[in-house]
């Protein structure tokens, strides 16, 4: 006769030894109750609040626009309706940007897809992705270094309109470019 209560523990057992096995690292939360302070850290500056060097998250928090400034030297792309595929005018902003790109060659980007309010917001989080994927794609077939591009979809959550109208859904279809501030050296 078998052993349900054995069979069961060394399940458990096995199970928990495999999940203790795979855990993942996280960040160390220093505790309220520590007996003493973290050490503080040196304060940098600011981001400017120009729209090329903050994220559309950044301009949401400050209650500014998420949308790009026209004298930015890196102008948003537009997509169709659910589709992530670069449309002719897209290609030649690109080749603008990819050459502002080259000339500012210690400029790190970070590329942001954004969506209409129509869809999932997992589809939509789905669909910023590839738009933002298929433009650093792109630039990269024009000769930017891949390691300078970082890639961030935010879905829908972030419009620069809010009307329920073509017009202002075709405005929301973007990828942004935010100019990353320089990373302090040691």
């Amino acid at each position: 006769m078998i052993n349900y209560r054995g069979v069961v523990f060394c399940f458990v057992l096995s199970a928990f030894v495999a999940l203790a096995g795979c855990s993942s690292k996280t960040a160390d939360v220093p505790s309220t109750a520590s007996a003493s302070p973290p050490a503080e850290t040196p304060k940098q500056p600011a981001a400017p609040s120009s729209s090329t060097t903050a994220s559309s998250l950044d301009a949401l928090k400050r209650g500014d626009s998420t949308a790009t400034s026209a004298s930015s030297p890196l102008q948003e792309v537009y997509f169709d309706f659910d589709s992530y595929d670069l449309r002719p005018d897209a290609r030649d902003v690109l080749k603008t940007n990819g050459q502002w790109l080259k000339a500012n060659a210690a400029a790190q980007i970070q590329i942001e897809g954004h969506c209409d309010e129509r869809g999932t917001g997992e589809y939509n989080l789905a669909l910023g992705s590839k738009r933002a994927q298929s433009v650093k794609d792109y630039l990269v077939t024009l000769g930017t270094d891949a390691d300078r591009l970082s890639t961030i979809s935010y879905g829908s959550e972030l419009p620069v309109c809010k009307e329920h109208s073509e017009d202002c859904w075709q405005k929301n279809r973007r990828v942004k470019f935010v100019i990353q501030p320089a990373k302090p050296t040691a």
